[in-house]
């Protein structure tokens, strides 16, 4: 194994794990907000809103019951494997494999297989996979989306602070022996991920352009007035 990954306490995956790691991607790249829309509005979530095939996508079209029930679709998709690597392989490397396989499944939702690679921003599978890797990880950023979510109503900007306090929290839970550097790492690049898919939204948050929650549904009640 590569000593840099060694070093950043990553073991290398074993027949098995490889198995567990393919699993992964194609259980995170099964698009569950683009089935729900497609199977109760049968309407192409990709020729709607954003474009975008993720749950917030997905609720402008279903409203917020039913988007919520995509949400947790994906967010499943991205605990199952992280949950359930850490639990069922081998001690040594049950830490490593957990992150690879969340990792897996993000990249999966981002890069889905079945929709031409084309996929979601990696916000909810990402809270699912932190969540099955580390719960305090979770409500630690879970706590800075609600903060950022009242005091600016960007869905968007509270995402990206959530994801950057991931790598903060898993940081301070860092021991030595014990809790390892790969969780962190892990939430460094589920952080860098979604910087990248949300580019054109930082672009708009810079411009003073991204809508804000409610917006949408402020101007439709006054257009019809």
């Amino acid at each position: 194994m590569p000593a840099t990954a060694a070093w950043l306490g990553f073991h290398a995956p074993t027949g098995a794990g490889w198995a567990c790691l393919l699993g992964s991607y194609l259980l995170g790249a099964v698009p569950f907000s683009f089935l729900l829309v497609r199977l109760i509005k049968g309407i192409d979530l990709r020729t709607v809103g954003s474009g975008n095939i993720g749950a917030t996508n997905a609720m402008r079209v279903l409203g917020r019951p039913l988007g919520l029930l995509a949400f947790a679709l994906d967010c499943l998709k991205g605990f199952a494997p992280a949950f359930l690597a850490g639990r069922f392989a081998a001690p040594e490397e049950a830490s490593s494999l957990a992150v690879l396989a969340g990792s897996a499944a993000v990249l999966g939702h981002v890069f889905p297989v079945y929709l031409g690679f084309r996929g979601g921003k990696a916000v909810a599978t990402g809270c699912g996979a932190i969540l099955g890797l580390d719960w305090a990880v979770f409500v630690g950023g879970g706590l800075v989306w609600l903060l950022l979510l009242g005091l600016g109503r960007m869905v968007s900007l509270a995402s990206l602070g959530m994801c950057a306090a991931f790598v903060g929290v898993a940081l301070l839970r860092r021991e030595p022996g014990g809790y390892g550097s790969e969780v962190a790492v892990g939430c460094a690049a589920l952080f860098l991920l979604v910087l990248v898919r949300h580019r054109a939204n930082i672009g708009r948050i810079l411009r003073g352009e991204e809508p804000k929650v409610g917006q949408r549904r402020a101007a439709a009640a006054a257009a019809s007035e």
